[in-house]
């Protein structure tokens, strides 16, 4: 799955928009729902505008070929879709039906990703230092965060984050750091908070 920012470069305020591209037998959704810490409690339209794919909702199957609308109403409901021709791309757009909008957290830790596995490790560890006003309540920020910070070889600020992401949410954190290879280099360090 390759993530296109939409809403990001463009600078759209009022609603997300995001694309999504896949070859085939790759997923293009990622299996989700947006209930989570990292969700905005949206309700999510995608529209298939080129290739094929089938959408898995709330464990039915829809086969969407290009031009097809699938409309996830439900936050709470699970959504996920599988490209079945190379190239496919679907839009994806979403808000929260009895909010204003806010930026979905997951955009934050996606783009800072991108940076991190191109090497640039400062530049992942900007972009999540630009939202953290933003997200400082958020356990899957601080999470995120940490894994980063730990690519960096910075692991006091990791742990911080860590433990930061613990607080909030100690048996999350905890399931999520027990098979996450970033945090490898945290385990025998002194400031391990997950003991």
């Amino acid at each position: 799955m390759r993530w296109k920012p939409v809403r990001r470069t463009l600078g759209v305020g009022a609603f997300g928009v995001n694309a999504y591209a896949a070859d085939a037998g790759q997923q293009v959704v990622e299996d989700h729902d947006e209930t989570g810490s990292g969700a905005g409690g949206h309700e999510e339209l995608y529209v298939v505008v080129r290739g094929h794919a089938t959408f898995t909702i709330d464990g039915e199957d829809v086969d969407a070929p290009a031009g097809t609308l699938v409309f996830a109403k439900d936050p709470a409901v699970r959504r996920a879709a599988r490209a079945r021709a190379d190239g496919t791309l679907v839009l994806a757009v979403g808000a929260d039906p009895v909010a204003p909008y806010a930026v979905s957290p997951w955009e934050t830790w996606f783009l800072a990703e991108a940076r991190s596995k191109a090497g640039d490790h400062d530049g992942a560890i900007a972009v999540m230092r630009e939202d953290e006003p933003r997200l400082a309540a958020n356990p899957a920020f601080h999470y995120n965060f940490a894994c980063f910070l730990a690519r960096a070889g910075r692991l006091d600020e990791a742990n911080e984050e860590l433990r930061r992401a613990h607080e909030t949410d100690p048996a999350k954190i905890k399931e999520w750091a027990a098979k996450d290879p970033d945090l490898d280099p945290l385990r025998d360090h002194a400031g391990w908070p997950l003991r």
